[in-house]
Order: C-alpha cells, then sequence, then structure tokens
C-alpha cells in the first residue's frame, strides 16, 4: 500500500491552521503530527510551509454527461475540478436524457467509475411524474433529489403543486431545489419584449429573472419543507431579500433547511455586465452590488452555509450569442479556491472559513462519509496550495473542454500546488497525473 508523507504543512483544519505534517498510507490518512520526520514513506513531500486544505466539496456542478458532450464530459471536468483543488462533486440532473430513473442514475455512476479523477456523486431528478421512482433511491450511496422549481434549462420543471407535496413529504434525504418562480419570470419576459422586442440588452436580465421572482420560490420551498421537516437547500442565493429565509441560531448538523451561494454571485455584480456580457448570464441572475454585499455578509454569519461553483460549461460559440440565445451558466470548478483565496488576501474572509463553506461544511450537511476534514482514518483527500505564488488564467492554463472562462485575464495570487484524492497524487505543479482515482461518495444516513 503507497505511502506519502506531507511535512512542513500550515495545515487549515476545524477553525484553526496549524504547522504539522500528514501521513498518507494508501486511501487514507494514517498519522497527523508535528514531527513525522522520522517516517519513511515511498514518497515525502516537503510543503514549506504551503497551505494544506482539505479537498473541496462541490455539491453543485453541470459536468454534461452524457448528451451534451461537446460542452464537457465527466473526464475533462473533473480534470478541471482536481487542478482547482475540488476532490469531490455532485452533479445535477439535467443531462440528456434528464436522470428520471434508477437506470438513467446508474449509468452515470457507471461513467464516472471509469472516467472520473474527483469522487462523485449524482443527484436524482425530479419530473412532474416520477415520484414513485425517485422514491426508490438508496440515499446511503447518492447524495440527493434536484428539484427544479424554475425552468433554468430543459424540461425539469416542476410545478405541480400535488407532486411537489410529495416529494417535500415523502424524500427521506436532502432535497436540493432550484428556486425561481416561473410565472413572474415570463410575465417579466413578456413585459420586456413588449418593451425592447427580441434585441434585448444582457443587463435586463437581472430584471427578467428578478428578486421577486427568486423570493416567491423560495420562500414557497422553505414553506413546504417547513410544513413536511423535509431536510432542504436551496442552491445559488442570489439576492439580498431571499437570506431572511434563513437561520443562523443553530449549528449545521441541526439545521433541516440550508442554503448554498455561488462564486459567481459572490464575485459579479450587475456592473460587470459591461465588461462581460452574457459571458456571466446565469440563472439565477447576477443581481445588485448591494445582493452581492449581503451574500457574502451572510456567507460569514452562517445564514449561507455552503459556497460552490454551479459550474455548468457551454461553448464559446453557444455563449458568444443574443441575450435570448446565449445559454446560461460558465466553467468555474478549476478556480472557485484561489477566488476564495483572493477574497482572503483581501481580508473579507479568513483562511478557517473558506475550509469550513467548501469542504467541512459539504460534508456535514449531505454527510458524507469519511471526507471533508483531515483527521487520521479519513479519506486522504487533500490540497497543498501556496498563498503567494501569483498567477493569471489564460486559455492555455483553463482545463474545461469549453476552452473559456469568466475569469480569463484575472491574475490570482493563490496557486493549486498538489491535489490528492483518495490518497493518489492527480495534480502537481500545474500537471494531471494520469490515472482514474475518483469514488463513488457514500453517505451516513
Amino acid at each position: 500500500m503507497k505511502s506519502t508523507l506531507i511535512l512542513n504543512a500550515k495545515i487549515v483544519n476545524e477553525g484553526k491552521v496549524i504547522t504539522g505534517d500528514v501521513l498518507i498510507k494508501g486511501p487514507r490518512i494514517e498519522r497527523i503530527d508535528k514531527n513525522l520526520q522520522h517516517i519513511k514513506a515511498d514518497e515525502t513531500v516537503d510543503a514549506q510551509g504551503d497551505l494544506l486544505f482539505p479537498g473541496v466539496i462541490d455539491d453543485q456542478v453541470h459536468f454534461r454527461e452524457p448528451g451534451l458532450t461537446h460542452k464537457g464530459n465527466i473526464f475533462s471536468e473533473s480534470r478541471a475540478a482536481v487542478a482547482g483543488g475540488v476532490t469531490s462533486f455532485m452533479e445535477m440532473p439535467n443531462t440528456v436524457p434528464p436522470v428520471f430513473t434508477q437506470e438513467l442514475l446508474e449509468q452515470k455512476y457507471q461513467i464516472a467509475s471509469k472516467s472520473s479523477l474527483a469522487n462523485y456523486s449524482f443527484f436524482m431528478g425530479a419530473s412532474n411524474d416520477n415520484l414513485e421512482e425517485v422514491l426508490k433511491t438508496d440515499v446511503t450511496n447518492v447524495c440527493g433529489l434536484k428539484i427544479f422549481m424554475g425552468s433554468s434549462t430543459g424540461n425539469l420543471l416542476v410545478d405541480d403543486e400535488k407532486t411537489l407535496e410529495g416529494f417535500f413529504s415523502q424524500f427521506p434525504a436532502l432535497i436540493a431545489a432550484h428556486c425561481e418562480h416561473e410565472p413572474t419570470i415570463k410575465k417579466n419576459t413578456e413585459a420586456w419584449k413588449i418593451k425592447f422586442g427580441e434585441n434585448i440588452s444582457i443587463h435586463e436580465h437581472l430584471n427578467i429573472r428578478s428578486e421577486e421572482a427568486c423570493y416567491r420560490s423560495s420562500a414557497f420551498a422553505v414553506d413546504l419543507a417547513r410544513k413536511h421537516g423535509t431536510k432542504l437547500h436551496i442552491l445559488h442565493i442570489s439576492t439580498a431579500k431571499e437570506i431572511s429565509l434563513f437561520d443562523n441560531s443553530l449549528p449545521l448538523g441541526k439545521k433541516k433547511i440550508t442554503a448554498e451561494a455561488c462564486i459567481h454571485h459572490l464575485w459579479f455584480n450587475e456592473k460587470d455586465y459591461d465588461r462581460l456580457g452574457t459571458q456571466i448570464k446565469w440563472n439565477p441572475a447576477i443581481k445588485t452590488e448591494k445582493d452581492q454585499q449581503a451574500l457574502f455578509q451572510a456567507v460569514l454569519n452562517n445564514q449561507i452555509d455552503v459556497i460552490a461553483t454551479d459550474h455548468a460549461p457551454h461553448t464559446q460559440e453557444e455563449k458568444n450569442n443574443t441575450y435570448f440565445k446565449a445559454p446560461s451558466g460558465g466553467p468555474l470548478v478549476q478556480h472557485s479556491l484561489v477566488a476564495m483565496l483572493e477574497f482572503y488576501h483581501r481580508k473579507k474572509i479568513s483562511l478557517e472559513r473558506i475550509a469550513e463553506k467548501m469542504c467541512h461544511n459539504p460534508s456535514i450537511l449531505f454527510q458524507t462519509e469519511d471526507r471533508g476534514f483531515i483527521r487520521e482514518g479519513y479519506f486522504a483527500d487533500l490540497v497543498l496550495v501556496n498563498p503567494n505564488q501569483p498567477w493569471t488564467v489564460s486559455r492555455e492554463n483553463i482545463l474545461a473542454k469549453c476552452g473559456w472562462s469568466p475569469f480569463e485575464g484575472q491574475r490570482f495570487s493563490s496557486s493549486i500546488q498538489k491535489t490528492w484524492v483518495s490518497g493518489a497524487l492527480v495534480y502537481s505543479d500545474r500537471n494531471i497525473i494520469e490515472g482514474i482515482p475518483g469514488m463513488r461518495l457514500r453517505f451516513s444516513r
């Protein structure tokens, strides 16, 4: 069983930053101590004071396989993930065909078992008529159920209230919801079409997919969850108004209703549409600077529990289109950790809080087995970061299959040095290490 010894690391873990050594044996962490230099290992890495984080767990990605592999696939996007320090991902059901059956769900797991460099799980998808199929889900092997309570993409909108009652009252594990009120969006779209015709500016995106649309849907989901005692996780909160729906008086492990913020809503605001146009067209929309600041504060005060990416690649040709024709979404999984570390350099967030929101809390929330922390006996999902090695995002160093990023030209202060997935070194000094070490995530439920 191969062993790796990491020496002289600043270990960012469980609310502390301590200098120490970590011994990996096989897929797991065997020892953590301050003086392990005497131990012989197959490979020794001198961290020289660099930061050692638990591997990032991204609870919301779209890797596009099957059916949309011209945009990305599990192999290509997992390469981008590990290059960014993301060692585990949870992928959404809006592939082609949508994941509405257990058979289609298992097919995705089979693809990942042969192609994913990172650990993986896949959400079961909800439709207006697949409640019986959803209830067959083995929640010890599947991260949760995804419900689109707004038609962000494809035909996954669930708007039948009786069906929603069924999901919220009967599904025994976490429900992750995309919340935008469809009638409000349709009403706004028609009003803007009357005003501007088909030639609508991208600047109107936040008015069409508005604060009201987000709040009405999120509030409805929260009401349903409270009624039925559902474990509800609302994805990509984008407005200050929605934050009032979430409580910070309980520790995460006791919360029934939780929230996620995404990198793009923390990094960009409406002023960036001038520069980036449809490249930053997301659903829910990037909104005002006031919303952006409120979201960041909610991360700090624990009304928002998790930071993720909603990584959703499209080709550059698809994105370079008029407002209605350009799809929503963009590639972010390679740059999420370094983006949050940029906020650390700006003194907006601590290293410990970054580890909490990106590593610990996703593990606690989804009840992943033995991941998300640097602990003896846990899987060795680890990321070594040099916090003072600047680099600039360019086409040459983007690993997502689509080959572009809204961060192109951005100079980041921190660099990912090495990434281990289940004890295997998968990324080192800007190079992907060949092999498929990703494992299926398991859940203690």
